[in-house]
C-alpha cells in the first residue's frame, strides 16, 4: 500500500479539521459538505505543496474495457 508523507497527512488533517468546524470552502467559493470532497481537497493541497503523494490508480475506461473482450 503507498503511503503519505508526514507532512501530506498533516496537511490532509488540517482540511479535515476546517471542513469539520463548516469552515472549509471549495475554489468556487461554495461550503464544502461531504467528506470525499473534503479529502480531495487535502490531498489536492498536498501535491501541490509538494509533499509526497501516492498516484490515484486510473480506471480504464468502457471502450478500454469493451476493447479487452
Amino acid at each position: 500500500m503507498a503511503k503519505y508523507s508526514k507532512k501530506a497527512q498533516e496537511k490532509i488533517a488540517k482540511v479535515m479539521k476546517e471542513f469539520k468546524e463548516g469552515k472549509l470552502h471549495s475554489s468556487s467559493g461554495d461550503k464544502v459538505t461531504e467528506r470525499d470532497q473534503a479529502i480531495a481537497i487535502g490531498i489536492s493541497e498536498a501535491e501541490q505543496a509538494g509533499y509526497k503523494v501516492p498516484k490515484q490508480k486510473k480506471e480504464p475506461s468502457s471502450e478500454t474495457r469493451k476493447k479487452k473482450k
